[in-house]
């Protein structure tokens, strides 16, 4: 795939997604018709009860799931129904993920974590000193995942997400396991990011996620109710 230049249409597009799955002689329907956007510079939240269906969403907006029926587009290119090598490589050049955890490996410093990222993309356009230094971690590059904080283990991961300075930032509950200060630091990391032209789209529990967003999207059941634009905080 050639690279994709910057269009004015949003970074990210949704249309009517669909994810049934089968629990024995049960069909579960994960996803209920879920249509959204994320445009650049924006921060999407997406809310809902457990069992609503977020991470399922989520997943079928990375291609790391493949959706029943609809269509997912990034920066203008279908992401689903096509090869896994296409997918990853979509990813590869325009998106970043933060999931909760699972986002270091263990055996790695920080700075190795964010060198191998780039190195699978083919990407080595940025110092991981730098990139370690834009979330508040260029002092602890050649920490190990075991010698940090859990602060400083979610701004790593998000180090990671954004090696190959994507377009769009992807988050699953990343402020989960920190503490509100560690949470509202990590908070403000994604709106800067989004202030400087990344679109982002976290799904979260967390009021300051909610407060920091542009719009929350709230699923239930699988579906999109009628979407709000955040509270001001």
């Amino acid at each position: 795939m050639a690279p994709v230049a910057p269009g004015p249409g949003p970074l990210l597009e949704a249309d009517e997604l669909y994810r049934f799955y089968r629990n024995g002689e049960e069909e579960v329907l994960a996803l209920r018709g879920v249509s959204l956007s994320v445009a650049r510079g924006e921060v999407v939240a997406v809310v809902g009860p457990s069992g609503s269906g977020k991470s399922t969403l989520l997943g079928c907006l990375a291609g790391i799931d493949e959706p029943s029926g609809g269509t997912v587009r990034i920066v203008g290119q279908r992401m689903n129904a096509r090869p896994e090598a296409e997918r990853a490589a979509l990813r590869a050049r325009h998106v970043g993920i933060l999931f909760q955890s699972e986002n270091l490996f263990t055996h790695l410093t920080v700075a190795q974590n964010v060198s191998l990222v780039q190195r699978l993309a083919g990407n080595r356009s940025r110092d991981p000193g730098a990139v370690l230094g834009s979330v508040g971690l260029g002092a602890r590059a050649r920490a190990y995942p075991s010698q940090l904080s859990g602060g400083e283990t979610a701004r790593a991961g998000l180090a990671v997400a954004l090696a190959n300075e994507p377009e769009l930032l992807l988050a699953d509950e990343p402020t989960g396991e920190l503490d509100s200060a560690a949470g509202l630091r990590l908070v403000q990391l994604f709106r800067r990011h989004a202030d400087a032209g990344c679109g982002v789209l976290i799904v979260t529990h967390s009021p300051d996620a909610v407060a920091a967003a542009d719009r929350v999207v709230f699923l239930t059941d699988g579906r999109v109710q009628e979407p709000r634009r955040a509270a001001a905080s």
